[in-house]
């Protein structure tokens, strides 16, 4: 009977060892992900101008940060409650010794990481306001960090001696305050980033632009080369070297390119948008994360011919139909030499 009880003692549930595999990943990936989001979030709407380009436009990696973290906490953070309930369900039963043993050792495993994480989120923040962060910018992003520490700890600290009596009321109370955090965050990174439907016509308004710079580069080569403008887009087409006219992505609804023809050297592109075309500071850190890298731009991202203002100046638009006079300067582009006969 003694033999039974101690085999009992210090058995082993495989369940309950994934369970606490399963905590100390979501948790792990939660918190980083929330930080990053907040961190991310602040870093548009606080942009600052010695991390920044004034820009006009919109570029595709702008908030890949912001929908990388706001996509992982959506599904992580619901799927670390679940595993959660089920884990201190567990915990209040009669644990064997092994499983003790895991259930604390997860416990100081979530403390230290969840420390690491934010030390080096504090030190890194702190590097950033010695070199010039602005401080309203800074003093969210510290209070955030001192937030979610404060958490974490309080909960995990008292789950080591808490009574099993008295924990489940604090628990869901620890829970509620961390469900709002996230879904307070989620909505605000949703306000700054604006909607999936918002997104997609900033990405069709890109496309166009894009469009219209290939098109505008068709039309001053064409003239380079026969000194006069095209009459219709139709005679741009080139088989032999593979450019074809830029269909517009909504053409389905009747929108087209429009092209006009106003004078010797004078021509107009046309459009339809979707949304105005964004401008202001842009901060350099596209992609994720906290640390500033010097920005990207594709072709997408800059005008043609240059005007000299701000990015894409030459571009700007509102919503609705738009059109770009251009007048092309015989001095910036030449006609091309005739051949030699």
């Amino acid at each position: 009977m003694e033999t039974q009880t101690n085999i009992t003692k210090r058995r082993f549930n495989v369940g309950f060892f994934f369970l606490c595999l399963g905590v100390l990943i979501t948790l792990i990936t939660s918190v980083t992900s929330f930080l990053n989001l907040v961190f991310e979030t602040l870093n548009k709407r606080f942009p600052d101008v010695l991390n920044s380009s004034y820009q006009y436009g919109y570029s595709t990696y702008e908030y890949e940060g912001i929908r990388m973290a706001l996509a992982t906490l959506i599904i992580v953070f619901p799927i670390f409650l679940a595993i959660s309930y089920f884990w201190n369900k567990f915990s209040k039963m009669d644990l064997g010794q092994i499983d003790e043993m895991f259930r604390k050792w997860v416990i100081y495993i979530i403390l230290f990481l969840s420390s690491l994480v934010v030390a080096i989120d504090l030190v890194t923040l702190v590097r950033y306001f010695i070199s010039g962060e602005i401080t309203s910018r800074f003093v969210y992003k510290v209070l955030t960090v001192l937030v979610v520490a404060g958490l974490i700890g309080f909960y995990y600290v008292r789950s080591l001696k808490a009574a099993e009596e008295s924990s489940s009321k604090i628990d869901m109370i620890l829970a509620g305050i961390g469900i709002v955090f996230v879904v307070g965050a989620i909505s605000y990174s949703f306000a700054i980033l604006g909607s999936p439907m918002k997104q997609r016509q900033l990405r069709l308004d890109d496309r166009r632009v894009s469009d219209l710079q290939s098109i505008q580069y068709q039309v001053i080569n064409y003239w380079q080369q026969k000194e006069k403008l095209p009459a219709a887009l139709s005679q741009l087409s080139d088989p032999f070297s593979g450019w074809s006219l830029p269909v517009e992505p909504e053409f389905e609804k009747g929108n087209k390119y429009e092209y006009a023809v106003k004078g010797p050297l004078q021509f107009e592109l046309c459009a339809t948008f979707s949304q105005p075309m964004p401008k202001g500071w842009r901060e350099y850190g596209y992609g994720g994360g906290i640390h500033p890298i010097m920005p990207y731009y594709d072709k997408a991202e800059m005008s043609y011919p240059y005007p000299g203002g701000g990015t894409n100046e030459s571009w700007t638009h509102e919503a609705g139909r738009t059109c770009f006079s251009r007048a092309i300067d015989k001095d910036l582009y030449p006609p091309y030499p005739k051949p030699l006969r």
